[in-house]
């Protein structure tokens, strides 16, 4: 009996240490052979029922959870367990009544205030739970479980700024403890201030260094940050002690792809998609890395873009009251948090401001920082500005659709500040698809129209499209060029006796093909140089990866110029040090081949077929330079050799070009304003004769 019992002991032991290795599985099987031994301890029990609630065994759970609290019913642990059980069973107001037990029995512990919130909020028990705290806070204002637990209800109802007074005394008031700076970091999240969260959330995961939601939450910060190699270390890390989870996966996913690592990107996304193969996260992960895979078809796009759709929610949509008048003034809604200095600003502020005010109003929705220059002058023209920080999808769907919004443009797909979801709803009887995470259809039966035009969707590729197109007669953008642009120097090459060639565009868009190519441009002109810079240049792991990889392909280190980050007037006056502006491929400049241009530095592309690979199409052929546009590999290849060996025609292109680029419709504001209005105008009649 003796021996059993050490036995059993030391199953027990090897269990624990398994489950915080985070061996689930493994840890299962030897802590049901303990309680083989001895089937009453408690915290095996326990033990098994949150292994199997991570398992996805609800049920199963519930079973061992109910069985240490009939031999242990003073155990707190249990009791917030059994709320974390009930909550994965939907029965909600069950887990708001164990998690009040838990705190009740162990008031002190407190992320069994913060479960017993979550429940509140899930169970409509929040305004309640809110007087409690309210009540315990004027008894003792130094008490921080009132302070957390309040932060966390207006960080759930998105009411940021009275998170982040709360938390902010919390924090000051707080012992130690992970939930107080776990907290403040995710209100610092959600306001779009990585750099004060980063700290924040540091903190929170040294305190805490098993809290896995944390790390993944510091991570995605880092990104945010231009940090990318902290945040993949930490998710490795993470992954490796705890094991893959979805969100760690696509987070790597989305992390790795930032540093042109599509390969292992791609491994991190399927790997997700295994875990889970009906999750949308882990499905829009994959979708969004697909634009940037060499040989990808439209065809293929489409349908995975489409596979994701559908395993969104699926709200009921709002009633359509609208005046169906063909000829009354349009009450335009952009929802946007990028209407400010960012490439959808650049892109679409000029083109808008010159929409005929009689006949459209603006109404942005979506985050204003009154210190950009951009987002002043969008709220210059503005009928409204909503702002939406404090809303969910369905509060902030509920405002679109009693602002009476006839036509609602999209501004942020599902790119990281992006809200796309709230279209599901249809607050809007008309909704487009523009700038913004563009980067081909959208894949949703709830976007009526996709804004391009005839260089980017040629006729013939409306099936690659679940929208209707809506092809504008020139350029489907209108670029701004900012008043601190530097000048246009005289052609590098004169000086410096070779061509350069550069790419400023994003690391993600450099894929194995797009080195090759250039290497063979490069070796085929042997005194050439490559100028290369984006944000992740400035950490040494890119820089490397790329060097070396170049190398492999026959181009020495001292051929290549690479840099980081930079204010925008000096990252534009780095195309004063090049000839010629290679475009990458499959997805093409957008913003970046509008600014080469600005600066004189013509851009060679090549023409793919999904949306994505057609940016620079559309800008160059606006701009007139339809012979800088390759229709194949052999073709790039061919005229960039042909280019860099007229320098006089070169020169003379880059005297002439920023002059000929704000003469073209590429920056015709007035002109596409015309052709934008005419555009809605035709939408909206088409509404109103159905």
């Amino acid at each position: 009996m003796d021996q059993n019992i050490a036995n059993e002991v030391t199953l027990f032991q090897h269990g624990q240490a398994l489950r915080a290795a985070g061996q689930h599985r493994e840890a299962i099987e030897v802590l049901e052979a303990a309680s083989r031994l001895n089937p009453d301890r408690p915290e095996t029990l326990l033990s098994l029922g949150v292994l199997h609630l991570q398992q996805g065994l609800p049920q199963a759970a519930l079973a061992l959870i109910n069985r240490t609290l009939a031999l242990r019913p003073a155990d707190s642990q249990a009791w917030d367990a059994l709320g974390h059980v009930q909550t994965a069973l939907g029965e909600f107001q069950s887990a708001f009544a164990a998690f009040t037990e838990a705190c009740r029995l162990a008031p002190a512990q407190l992320p069994f205030v913060l479960h017993r919130t979550e429940a509140a909020l899930q169970c409509k028990q929040a305004a309640q739970l809110t007087r409690m705290f309210e009540t315990a806070a004027a008894a003792n204002p130094l008490a921080v479980a009132p302070m957390l637990g309040l932060g966390l209800i207006h960080i759930r109802e998105r009411h940021i700024e009275a998170a982040i007074d709360q938390l902010e005394a919390a924090l000051a008031l707080d012992d130690g403890s992970a939930e107080a700076p776990m907290l403040l970091g995710m209100a610092y999240s959600l306001a779009l201030q990585p750099a004060r969260a980063a700290p924040l959330l540091r903190l929170a995961l040294d305190r805490d260094p098993g809290n896995t939601g944390v790390a993944n939450d510091l991570a995605v910060t880092l990104a945010r940050l231009f940090r990318y190699e902290e945040g993949v270390a930490l998710l490795e890390l993470t992954i490796a002690k705890f094991g893959p989870s979805v969100i760690s996966l696509s987070n790597l996913a989305t992390a790795k792809a930032a540093m042109g690592e599509m390969v292992a990107a791609s491994a991190a996304a399927q790997a997700a998609l295994q875990l889970a193969p009906g999750d949308p996260g882990a499905n829009r992960a994959w979708c969004n890395l697909l634009p940037y895979q060499d040989g990808i078809s439209p065809v293929e796009l489409l349908a995975a873009l489409k596979k994701s759709a559908r395993l969104l929610p699926k709200p009921e949509p709002f009633a359509r009251i609208v005046s169906l008048q063909p000829d009354r003034p349009l009450r335009i809604g952009l929802l946007s948090n990028l209407l400010r200095t960012h490439p959808a600003g650049w892109l679409t502020l000029a083109g808008l401001e010159a929409l005929e005010r009689a006949k459209f109003s603006i109404h942005c929705f979506g985050r204003f920082d009154a210190a950009d220059p951009l987002a002043n002058r969008f709220a210059g023209f503005a009928a409204d500005w909503h702002r939406t920080e404090a809303l969910d999808d369905q509060g902030l769907a509920k405002l679109i659709h009693e602002s009476r919004i006839d036509i609602l443009i999209d501004l942020g797909g599902f790119g990281d500040a992006g809200r796309i979801n709230v279209c599901a709803n249809r607050p809007a009887p008309l909704q487009i698809k523009w700038v913004g995470m563009q980067y081909h259809s959208t894949g949703l039966d709830f976007i009526d129209y996709f804004l391009t035009d005839n260089q980017e969707t040629p006729a013939g590729f409306e099936a690659y499209y679940s929208e209707k197109l809506l092809r504008l007669p020139d350029g489907y953008v209108c670029y701004l060029p900012p008043a601190y642009a530097p000048e246009v120097a005289p052609l590098p090459a004169f000086e410096n006796r070779h061509v350069t060639f550069g790419c400023l565009n994003n690391l993600m868009k450099i894929t194995p093909a797009t080195l090759a190519t250039w290497s063979r441009i490069l070796r085929d002109i042997p005194e050439s140089q490559l100028r290369l810079r984006c944000p992740q240049f400035s950490d040494p792991g890119p820089r490397t990866r790329i060097t070396e990889s170049l190398a492999q392909l026959g181009i020495s280190a001292d051929r290549v110029k690479l840099s980081g980050r930079a204010k925008h007037r000096e990252f534009l006056a780095t195309y004063n040090e090049i000839d010629i502006a290679l475009d990458p491929f499959p997805y093409s400049g957008g913003l970046s081949t509008c600014e080469a241009l600005y600066m004189g530095v013509p851009v060679l592309t090549r023409a793919g077929e999904i949306f994505a690979a057609r940016h620079s199409v559309s800008h160059l052929a606006n701009t007139g330079l339809h012979d800088w546009i390759a229709g194949d590999t052999e073709d790039y290849i061919a005229k960039a050799k042909h280019f860099a060996t007229n320098l006089p025609a070169l020169a003379d292109l880059r005297a002439n070009l920023r002059r000929r680029i704000t003469a073209s419709p590429l920056c015709d504001a007035p002109r596409f304003g015309k052709n934008l209005g005419a555009a809605l105008r035709q939408v909206w009649v088409e509404y109103c004769k159905v």
